[in-house]
């Protein structure tokens, strides 16, 4: 199957908002500089462009490069100042209660597993606010509006109030969901397979929406990604046989 290729949402002389396919890293890894990323195959196309913020490499959804060296200052500084606006949707397990809230905990590394993060009140200040926006038998999809940058913000936040993502490796109970677990007895394979496909194998979890001011015109910009494919799929699964 074909891999899903980066979307162009906006391209200027000062900025590339781009949407992200889900198993596409943000910028080169440390230990293999030739594995596809996405600032690599925006130099390609546009020459010189700098790095604002990252997403992991299993989430898809939208990210934001500056041009030159003035924007890349008039980002990085609104990310500091918290004026921009990050809106992900994640689908986690069980239902979040209140449905409308949010969840400051401070996160810091884990001390004994390299690359996993943890609340640690030695570490640095994260808020996340959030709003249940759909809610199904065992699982919800939530708006999540990260008020901090942290690494892996959402995923740690969300399993600290034992609701994981529903698709989640490090943090959660799963590496991929199957119809199966939805359907429950109602579940049969076709006749033509041996065994169950996944719905989902990455994370649960999309960067929706990017509000921001423009680093020239300061005119305030808003860019939204709507689900991809997969994500989508397991929606419209889950409406199905999971409410």
């Amino acid at each position: 199957m074909k891999k899903a290729e980066p979307a162009i949402l906006h391209a200027d002389e000062d900025l590339i908002v781009v949407e992200k396919p889900a198993g596409m890293l943000s910028i080169p890894d440390r230990f293999d500089l030739e594995k596809p990323n996405l600032l690599n195959y925006l130099q390609a196309e546009y020459g010189q462009v700098m790095v604002v913020h990252r997403i992991d490499r299993e989430t898809s959804g939208i990210l934001v490069f500056a041009r030159n060296e003035d924007a890349h200052r008039h980002l990085n500084q609104q990310f500091l100042d918290r004026t921009v606006e990050k809106i992900y949707l994640a689908l986690v397990d069980g239902k979040p209660q209140p449905p409308v809230g949010e969840i400051n905990q401070p996160i810091g590394p884990h001390p004994s597993h390299a690359g996993k993060m943890m609340i640690n009140y030695k570490g640095k200040q994260a808020l996340t606010l959030y709003r249940v926006a759909d809610t199904f038998k065992a699982y919800s999809l939530v708006e999540a509006d990260i008020k901090t940058g942290r690494q892996h913000q959402i995923r740690v936040h969300f399993a600290s109030i034992g609701h994981p993502l529903v698709v989640d490796p490090l943090y959660g109970k799963r590496e991929a969901f199957y119809l199966s677990e939805a359907k429950l007895r109602n579940f049969h394979l076709a006749k033509k397979e041996d065994t169950e496909r996944p719905l989902m194998s990455r994370l649960t979890l999309h960067s929706h929406q990017l509000k921001l001011t423009h680093p020239s015109t300061e005119e305030r910009l808003s860019f939204a990604a709507p689900l991809p494919k997969d994500f989508n799929a397991l929606l419209a699964q889950l409406g199905k046989w999971g409410r």
